[in-house]
C-alpha cells in the first residue's frame, strides 16, 4: 500500500491536484471529518477492526495534517497523525478509498539555547522561539522551587537543552527538556531528565507530582502502552494508548487524582467514558464503564481516589475492563511509567548514575554559555513529504505547495 502511494502522489503532482496543510479543528470527530468530506463510512470506519475504530478517537484538535485534493476539491488522500510516531492515511486508489496506519517519519534533534532574562522566562522564550511549548516546559521544571515575579532580575541567564522532534523539516510533537538552568542572585538552579525520565534538581530530589497507583484496585493488566508496533500476523502497524485493566463487572473505578471533570458521556469507541482535567496539562480518560458515579457530572470537582464510576464493556469491547489512558497537552503518554516513576524513590546506585548524568549536562550548559548559543529557527521548506516502503526505507520527494 506503501509503494502506491508514492505513485499515487507522484501522479496527483503531475496533474495539478493540490497539497495542503490544515489543523484538525476543535470538536470535529472523525466521523464529521468523514461526512464532511463525502467520504464512505462503511470502508472507513464500519469495516475497520475495534482497535482501529479506538484509534479514530485519540485523534488531538490542533494537529498538523497533510491532504491532497483534486482540481474539484475531492479529497484524493489524507495524514493525520496520533502520536509523534503513528498517523492515520486515508487514500483513494481507482474509485475506492482505503484506511492504513502507518509510521511516522521524523528525526529528533538535540538543540539548545541562551537567553538574557528581559522581562520573564515564559515571555523571554516565547519572544526568542516563537514556540509556547519550549516556554511551558521551562516553567513546569522550576514551578514548585522558584518564584520568578520575586526572585528574578534582568540580566539574569537562562538556558534551555532539550529534544525536538521534525517532521516535513517542521518542529512537531512536544519537546523533551533534558536539561534546563536559571540564575537567582547568581545563584544557579538546575533541572535534569533522569534516566528513568523523570526532573531532579541538583541535589537528586523527585520534581514530579503523582497519581494513583491504579485507578482500579487489585485489577490484572491485560494490555500495556505503545505507540507504535507492527503486528506480524495482521500485517498492519497498530498502537494502544492507554492500560487495560481486566477486572469484573462493577468493579469501582477511582479517580487517579484530583481533578475536574470534562467529559462525562458516551462515545462510539470507548463506551461510556469519563475524562478528567488535572493540573500541569494532564488529563486521565476512563473508558468501556458500565455506569457513573451517581451525580458525576460535566464540571464536577473530584478528589484522589474517589470513586468516579465503575468497570463495564460498552463501547468497542471484548469483555469487562478498564481503559485507563493518560494525556500531557494533549499528548498520549503511558500511564505505568508516570506511576511508577512518581512512586519510586531514587536508590544509592541511580544517583551515582544520575550525578554522572548531572556532570555531562552542566558541561554542555557551561559550553552553550560561553558560546552564547543562539536558538536557531527551521529553515527546511513545508513542501518536502516523506514516504515508506515496505521496508521502511525513507524516500524524499518534493511536492508543489497550496
Amino acid at each position: 500500500m506503501i509503494r502506491l502511494f508514492l505513485f499515487l502522489f507522484l501522479a496527483t503532482s503531475l496533474f495539478g491536484a493540490r497539497v495542503e496543510t490544515f489543523r484538525w479543528s476543535n470538536g470535529e470527530t472523525y466521523l464529521s471529518f468523514l461526512e464532511r468530506n463525502k467520504l464512505p463510512l462503511k470502508p472507513l470506519f464500519y469495516n475497520l477492526d475495534e482497535d482501529e475504530k479506538q484509534l479514530t478517537e485519540e485523534i488531538i484538535s490542533g494537529v498538523g495534517c497533510k491532504e491532497t485534493r483534486e482540481k474539484d476539491g475531492s479529497l484524493l488522500q489524507v495524514f493525520i497523525p496520533l502520536n509523534e510516531e503513528l498517523q492515520i492515511h486515508i487514500y483513494k486508489h481507482k474509485e475506492d478509498y482505503f484506511f492504513e496506519t502507518i509510521p511516522i517519519i521524523s528525526e529528533t534533534k538535540t538543540e539548545a539555547f541562551i537567553i538574557k532574562i528581559q522581562n520573564s522566562p515564559y515571555q523571554d522564550i516565547l519572544d526568542e522561539t516563537g514556540s509556547k511549548k519550549l516556554a511551558t516546559i521551562f516553567l513546569e521544571g522550576f514551578q514548585n522551587s522558584l518564584n520568578f515575579k520575586r526572585d528574578l532580575k534582568k540580566g539574569d541567564t537562562l538556558a534551555m537543552l532539550y529534544e525536538q522532534k521534525y517532521r516535513l523539516g517542521q518542529p512537531f510533537s512536544m519537546p523533551t527538556l533534558k536539561a534546563s538552568m536559571i540564575e537567582v542572585h547568581g545563584k544557579r538552579h538546575y533541572v535534569y531528565l533522569g534516566a528513568d525520565e523523570k526532573y531532579y534538581n541538583q541535589d537528586g530530589s523527585s520534581l514530579q507530582g503523582y497519581f494513583l497507583g491504579t485507578p482500579v484496585k487489585n485489577a490484572r493488566i491485560s494490555s500495556h502502552f505503545t505507540k507504535k508496533r507492527f503486528h506480524p500476523i495482521l500485517k498492519k502497524y497498530r498502537a494502544h494508548l492507554g492500560v487495560d485493566y481486566a477486572a469484573g463487572r462493577g468493579t469501582p473505578i477511582y479517580s487517579a487524582g484530583d481533578g475536574r471533570v470534562v467529559f462525562v458521556g458516551d462515545s462510539a469507541g470507548y463506551g461510556k467514558v469519563t475524562k478528567i482535567q488535572h493540573s500541569d496539562g494532564y488529563l486521565t480518560l476512563y473508558a468501556h464503564q458500565h455506569s457513573f458515579k451517581k451525580g458525576l457530572k460535566n464540571g464536577s470537582n473530584v478528589k484522589k481516589e474517589e470513586v468516579i464510576g465503575y468497570v463495564g464493556s460498552t463501547g468497542l469491547s471484548t469483555g469487562p475492563h478498564l481503559h485507563f489512558g493518560l494525556y500531557k497537552d494533549g499528548e498520549a503518554i503511558d500511564p505505568l511509567r508516570v506511576v511508577q516513576v512518581a512512586t519510586k524513590k531514587i536508590s544509592a546506585k541511580e544517583k551515582e548514575a544520575f550525578f554522572k548524568l548531572k556532570e555531562n549536562y552542566n558541561k554542555d550548559i557551561d559550553s552553550h554559555i560561553t558560546n552564547e548559543t543562539k536558538f536557531v529557527r527551521a529553515s527546511m521548506p513545508e513542501n518536502v513529504c516523506y514516504f515508506f516502503d515496505k521496508d521502511e526505507t525513507k524516500h524524499e520527494q518534493s511536492a508543489p505547495a497550496s
